[in-house]
């Protein structure tokens, strides 16, 4: 699509959002039901397009997309006329400790509401990785709040992308909700355009990209990025509990292709030898004696990410630290789970998010110097920590930075909607999920409504001496300052 084609598209949904076709309560909830139907009537062509980009099983696509998806939807459903409803304030007279008020005495008397307006027409650039939830996701709550929207699929995933340019449209209001496919010239034409929000998912690379982009016409952005993610695993846990769920929330996400899935392990010396025996134990059970057949595992997305994570277990201080695993078909573009142990932190493995089926294991001496190993890298989306262990636990949630975190389980906070999800610092700006995703296409407009009564006199020049103590005791919070300005002292000279 050409720049004057994108330009045109987001000129109509201009159109359409002056003309207020979003801003209705039952134009957003009659979007969220077609989005909702198209989920149930179409969950067969949507997992076959899964299939086809990741190899991701079935029953995986409608765990961690197909049903997620639709729990957003009903979600934003159920929720939608109160979050659109103003949030009303009454600023009453309050005595406080006896001579202090509120500061908001300074307006009274006057009633206060924060009004939820939308942005206007946004753009949704989605991830490869999960391609329908990752697209579908930010949508609705762009819809929810009332915003015209460009969806712009990842074309990594190409099915998903014909789908969506197919499938869409079908259901929603063609008018104001678009899909643009295409790769790095459509998406360089669409950010050359004005935005009201940008949200994107996707790579730190390319966050910069779509930041500095942005940054031209002074669009807010939502980045939804990753970075290594570290799971902590103490001695003090249930082990074999702890290794299914570490498992699954690697192998078990899109085979490591996950931005929330463990990127490395921390545990101590003592400790790993045993660990290691137990996550053998679990894999061998998950994916058989031959995990490159097993249909429980996805396939690496394409072959530039096969070779880009081939060459990572192929250096030749990494291939010696492999203790499990190892083994690759690029004919099928799979890798089978892979564990290693002590890689070299100078390593690419350890420098940068691997984003695939490898898990390294980092020892330390004592479990609490893992939260000091952490904070000396750059802040994660996630971070995991398994334990029985009160005081650890207490000193991960207080001392560890990341956008969000689990203890004793991997990945599934992400699936409540009362939680915000997002990163911090190099894993991202920004959350959505829930009232969250609302929240995040909208403008908190503030409002004040005063009458005519209540003349401060105070307040108007000329300042006098006597005008001066009533404005500072009302600026202050004192009581006796708001009676005398309500009753017009001093009084002015006509």
């Amino acid at each position: 699509m050409a720049e004057e084609e994108v330009a045109a598209v987001v000129g109509e949904l201009r159109g359409s959002f002056r003309a207020g076709r979003t801003r209705t309560a039952e134009w957003r909830a009659a979007q969220l039901r077609g989005i909702v139907r198209m989920v149930e009537e179409r969950e067969g062509d949507i997992s076959d397009a899964l299939h086809s980009d990741l190899a991701k099983p079935r029953m995986e696509s409608y765990l961690h997309e197909i049903s997620l998806a639709k729990a957003a939807c009903t979600f934003a459903l159920k929720g939608l006329k109160n979050w659109m409803k103003p949030e009303k304030m009454l600023i009453m007279l309050t005595l406080i400790n006896d001579d202090q008020v509120p500061a908001a005495l300074t307006t009274f008397p006057s009633t206060a509401q924060i009004v939820s307006e939308p942005l206007g027409v946004v753009l949704v650039i989605s991830a490869w990785n999960y391609p329908f939830l990752l697209s579908i996701d930010p949508v609705i709550g762009a819809i929810a709040a009332g915003n015209a929207v460009v969806l712009k699929p990842s074309e990594i995933a190409p099915a998903t992308s014909a789908l969506f340019a197919k499938l869409l449209p079908e259901y929603v209001d063609s008018s104001c909700i678009k899909v643009v496919e295409g790769g790095v010239p459509e998406t360089t034409a669409l950010l050359e355009q004005k935005w009201d929000k940008i949200f994107y998912t996707g790579s730190g690379n390319v966050g910069r990209i779509v930041m500095a982009a942005a940054a031209k016409h002074l669009t807010p952005v939502a980045l939804e990025l990753g970075g290594k993610c570290p799971a902590i695993v103490d001695s003090n846990t249930d082990l074999h509990v702890t290794m299914k769920r570490l498992a699954v929330g690697k192998w078990g996400c899109n085979n490591g292709q996950a931005c929330i899935a463990p990127d490395y392990v921390i545990t101590t010396k003592s400790f790993a030898p045993e660990l290691v025996d137990s996550l053998k134990r679990v894999l061998k059970r998950f994916y058989g004696e031959d995990p490159l057949q097993s249909e429980d595992l996805s396939r690496i997305v394409n072959s530039n990410h096969f070779r880009r994570l081939t060459n990572l277990i192929e250096d030749k201080k990494v291939a010696q630290k492999i203790v499990y695993g190892g083994q690759t078909d690029e004919k099928q573009l799979k890798i089978a789970p892979t564990v290693l142990l002590d890689v070299p932190l100078d390593t690419t493995l350890m420098a940068e998010e691997i984003f695939g089926p490898l898990l390294p294991i980092v020892t330390v001496d004592k479990i609490e110097d893992s939260i000091q190993f952490i904070n000396s890298r750059t802040k994660p989306l996630a971070a995991y920590l398994f334990t029985k262990d009160k005081k650890l636990q207490e000193e991960f949630v207080s001392n560890v930075p990341a956008g969000g975190m689990l203890v004793n389980d991997v990945a599934l906070h992400l699936a409540n909607p009362h939680l915000p999800f997002g990163g911090v610092g190099d894993s991202g700006i920004g959350s959505y999920h829930g009232k969250f995703s609302f929240d995040c296409f909208t403008h908190k407009k503030a409002v004040l409504i005063r009458g005519f009564g209540g003349e401060a006199t105070a307040r108007y020049p000329p300042y006098t001496i006597e005008k001066q103590k009533i404005l500072r005791g009302l600026i202050n919070g004192s009581f006796f300052a708001l009676i005398l300005a309500l009753l017009g002292f001093p009084k002015e000279r006509r």
